[in-house]
């Protein structure tokens, strides 16, 4: 299993536990883009989806849960494949 599926599936099924780079790492392997950012917030985007994400890591360097559940759906919503 490669590291990118690991972290796929550490996001599917135990999000409290992604860390905020490992969530990043995991949208630019779909071919989200950082845009901007100020402080600790980070704007992806992506050509062909409408949508972008907003990541701002909790305390201790942790992803917010509901910020990976948002990056699966647009995957599962269209259909991406790592890049």
């Amino acid at each position: 299993m490669s590291k990118v599926e690991k972290l796929l599936e550490k996001a599917r099924h135990r999000p409290q536990n992604l860390r905020f780079s490992e969530l990043c790492l995991l949208a630019e392997q779909f071919g989200f883009e950082w845009v901007h950012g100020e402080g600790s917030h980070r704007v992806y985007g992506r050509a062909g989806v409408h949508e972008v994400l907003v990541f701002q890591p909790r305390r201790g360097g942790q992803a917010k849960p509901y910020q990976a559940q948002q990056l699966l759906k647009l995957i599962e919503r269209y259909k991406l494949e790592v890049e």
